[in-house]
């Protein structure tokens, strides 16, 4: 049996959930705002005294690999509408900048044009640069998923490259180096 499946999941305060077994869609609401997922509808959710388990229909594969998965989705949902969600991603470069408006970031990469890129409405974005630092982008939400793509696609803009260690990296994330060429003779 899955080990993560049979984790009972949290219910938060303040966090209510709806799980219409037909059409396999369970719905949960909180104080940061409301998350939807589709699930299978052979699986069911048993709850007992605040805390929420999933149960799978049957031993097959098929259902063995999707226990785990749906837990772990209804997991980050209830915990992100209750206490959200935050990423941030540091530029590190000479000349590397960002700066956000409106769900909108700027950034200049060492490209020969800034780079506009618009965040979706529920995640808020901002970004902070002090004299003598790397400038970091924080990414704040509570969708889990979202904020991970809009953090890998902000990575992707410039990615860290091994020799000097340029690019854009989560904090505190480490960077192997390699050594350059030596010197001939």
């Amino acid at each position: 049996m899955s080990r993560i499946g049979r984790k009972p999941i949290e219910i938060a305060a303040g966090v209510t959930y709806t799980f219409d077994q037909k059409a396999g869609q369970i719905v949960v609401k909180g104080p940061k705002g409301e998350l939807v997922q589709n699930m299978d509808p052979a699986f069911k959710l048993v709850e007992n005294e605040g805390t929420l388990t999933v149960e799978r229909p049957t031993e097959q594969k098929r259902h063995k690999a999707l226990h785990g998965l749906y837990r772990s989705l209804i997991s980050n949902m209830v915990e992100g509408v209750s206490t959200g969600y935050k990423k941030q991603l540091e530029l590190v470069g000479v000349g590397y900048k960002a700066s956000a408006q409106n769900n909108v970031l700027e950034l200049s990469l060492g490209y020969s044009h800034n780079i506009w890129l618009s965040v979706p409405k529920e995640i808020k974005v901002t970004a902070e640069t002090e004299k003598g630092k790397n400038p970091i982008i924080t990414l704040e939400g509570y969708d889990k998923q979202l904020i991970g793509q809009i953090a890998a696609k902000i990575k992707s803009l410039r990615e860290v490259e091994p020799y000097k260690g340029k690019g854009i990296r989560f904090v505190g994330q480490f960077v192997r180096r390699k050594a350059g060429k030596t010197a001939s003779k």
